[in-house]
């Protein structure tokens, strides 16, 4: 099926998950969280205000890229594969579980960050990116993706 197929809402989210497999896209999007903690930690209001814009329009900064076959894009495929098939992301099951250990220590390290307590903020930071990426890699085994195809069709430009 092409991608001139689809409706407008679903080639919106074909066009998204597409550029957002960029590993351009996922690696900066990781590394944004501390930047983010310590905009927060600094009570620095531009860094927090770029970092958040950047967050917003992260998914779609970078070009769709030429190859997938890299963790950074396996794991945004893997997510995307994962909800297409209905699953949550929240849940006592796991890896959903993760994410739900997950909120509270996010708002630990919020917590931290706004309390500048420099060791919390870092541990908390830490503990949030060690159980994203951990559901993440969890959904990259389960969905099985390997970024090596079935291609997606190129969008219209």
């Amino acid at each position: 099926m092409s991608i001139l197929s689809l409706g407008v809402r679903d080639r919106l989210e074909a066009t998204f998950w597409e550029r957002h497999a960029n590993p351009w896209s996922a690696g900066t999007r990781i590394l944004a969280y501390p930047i983010l903690m310590y905009a927060i930690y600094r009570r620095d209001a531009k860094l927090l205000t770029a970092t958040a814009a950047f967050l917003a329009v992260n998914p779609v900064l970078f070009p769709r890229p030429k190859r997938t076959d890299n963790w950074l894009s396996k794991i945004v495929l893997a997510e995307a594969e994962w909800l297409d098939a209905g699953n949550k992301t929240m849940g006592l099951d796991y890896p959903n579980v993760l994410n739900v250990i997950n909120i509270p220590v996010t708002i630990y390290a919020f917590a931290s960050a706004v309390r500048r307590d420099p060791v919390g903020t870092a541990l908390g930071t830490l503990g949030v990116m060690v159980f994203k990426l951990w559901w993440t890699d969890a959904i990259v085994k389960k969905t099985g993706v390997t970024g090596e195809g079935p291609k997606v069709p190129e969008s219209a430009e």
